[in-house]
């Protein structure tokens, strides 16, 4: 019987609309689901919030038993949750297959949270005991989006869970399968208790909805910088904690020694990988001048070469943008690029959902393209003289999510990115990265720092607590 039993995705089904699983690249359904809406999310947070007492209390080996299967069953059933992410997401079978690997090794992760030690103890004036304890924050809100959609569900819903949380999960709809209710038919599988993980897929009002609860003090979000300053201030007017992943516009630094063989792969894998549809897409290539004009060509020569149509029926390298919108989006700025004066040097035409990788040369600061986050399989390509130049270059700009340098001299790319804000540097790699070891976050515009990857997931879900004991009664003046 398959994990993923149409008939029983829901158990608890919404009160909303029937909403149709979509397959992007064909057009097709795949399945239906019921959408929550913003009368939802009490409900949830109710029945979480019940059964986390009782969690909170099992003995942190039981906790670490139910993450341990979870990371199993993304291996034991990875054909079936690969042709999800294939089918829905518009991932090509690469790209699901990484997906799955980082979501068992998040588990894994996060099971060994469950034993981390839980405080310290502390000197005191006093005659007494004095330590601090990390304790859970009761229910954790979850809003996780499209593009990675295991990812970015399981990598909050993990840790919460093993240091004693429960969860409510607002996957983006158009994932809803795989980054949703995938996820609540494995812990069912693990022998999660019930009521720690509910699903609400769902819109806008259904995510300002778990922001504004009272019983949900943690959220975790991830999605576009516009929507997280919402919730960031939302969640600030009720005094809770709002952890943001945000969007990005993260360069790469080709600097005059590179080795142009190694690099034009490194540059297109960064640019579009899944479609571009990553928030640490190489955003902006900056390439000494010196190289600028063999990078243009032989980008757009990798860029040409490279196939796109359906994943889940031919080998591709790139599959579908998630929809109509998404596509608007980017076809949009890669017109508005071309008519500012950039060249089109690859790309910039699609059919349906399927968008060729495009490069663009000839950008500036005024490139729309090159400006803003695409969210698309597009290279603006921008070059630069000096390394303080092309520090300046990189760290314009209101994000700082991900960096690159490639260079024959790690110690001066090292010492290179100093000069630059962002959250994560690859030296001699593009920027899209991710291992569940590794903290993960941006800065500015990209978000509120690192909170996925040990010391973060604890600081993130957890409270600290500091307690005394005395043997006696304390005496006092009066």
């Amino acid at each position: 019987m398959p994990l993923l039993d149409p008939t029983t995705w829901q158990p608890r089904r919404p009160s909303g609309p029937e909403y149709p699983v979509s397959e992007p690249a064909t057009g097709s359904t795949l399945g239906t689901v019921v959408l929550a809406g913003a009368q939802d999310v009490a409900p949830a947070a109710d029945a979480a919030l019940a059964a986390q007492a009782e969690w909170a209390r099992v003995p942190h080996f039981v906790r670490a038993g139910v993450l341990r299967r979870a990371g199993d069953l993304f291996a034991a059933h990875a054909d079936e949750l690969r042709e999800w992410l294939v089918r829905e997401s518009g991932s090509i079978p690469g790209k699901a297959d990484f997906e799955l690997h980082v979501a068992a090794q998040e588990c894994y992760e996060a099971a060994a949270l469950a034993s981390r030690p839980a405080g310290q103890v502390l000197p005191s004036e006093a005659p007494r005991l004095s330590y601090t304890r990390r304790v859970p924050v009761g229910v954790v809100g979850v809003i996780s989006p499209f593009n990675a959609p295991l990812i970015l569900s399981i990598r909050s819903v993990a840790p919460a869970l093993a240091l004693g949380n429960a969860v409510v999960l607002k996957p983006d709809p158009r994932t809803a399968v795989c980054g949703g209710l995938a996820l609540a038919a494995v812990f069912a599988e693990a022998g999660l208790p019930d009521g720690l993980l509910h699903i609400l897929p769902g819109g806008a009002e259904t995510g300002a909805a778990l922001v504004a609860d009272p019983r949900v003090p943690v959220i975790s979000f991830t999605g576009s910088t516009a929507a997280g300053r919402t919730v960031g201030e939302a969640a600030g007017r009720r005094l809770k904690r709002a952890h943001l992943e945000l969007g990005g516009n993260s360069a790469l630094i080709v600097l005059e020694d590179a080795d142009l063989d190694a690099v034009i792969s490194t540059a297109a894998w960064g640019s579009f990988f899944h479609q571009g549809q990553i928030c640490m897409t190489t955003g902006r290539h900056l390439v000494h001048a010196s190289l600028y004009e063999e990078y243009v060509e032989r980008l757009a020569a990798k860029a040409d070469a490279l196939a796109v149509g359906d994943p889940y029926r031919a080998q591709v390298h790139l599959g579908p943008l998630i929809d109509g919108g998404q596509l608007g989006k980017v076809h949009g700025l890669v017109g508005a690029s071309t008519a500012a004066g950039a060249k089109l040097a690859a790309g910039g035409t699609h059919e349906d959902l399927f968008y060729r990788p495009t490069v663009l040369a000839g950008v500036d600061d005024h490139t729309p393209a090159y400006a803003e986050e695409v969210f698309g399989p597009v290279a603006p390509v921008r070059s630069f003289a000096t390394p303080e130049e092309a520090a300046a270059l990189a760290a314009a700009g209101s994000y700082g999510l991900s960096l690159g340098i490639v260079t024959r001299d790690p110690a001066r790319g090292l010492d290179l990115a100093e000069r630059i804000p962002t959250g994560i540097v690859h030296i001699n790699d593009q920027t899209v990265n991710d291992e569940a070891v590794a903290p993960f976050g941006g800065v500015a515009a990209s978000g509120t720092g690192a909170r996925f990857g040990g010391e973060a997931n604890l600081e993130a879900f957890t409270d600290v607590r500091w307690t005394t004991v005395r043997g006696d009664v304390a005496p006092y003046p009066f």
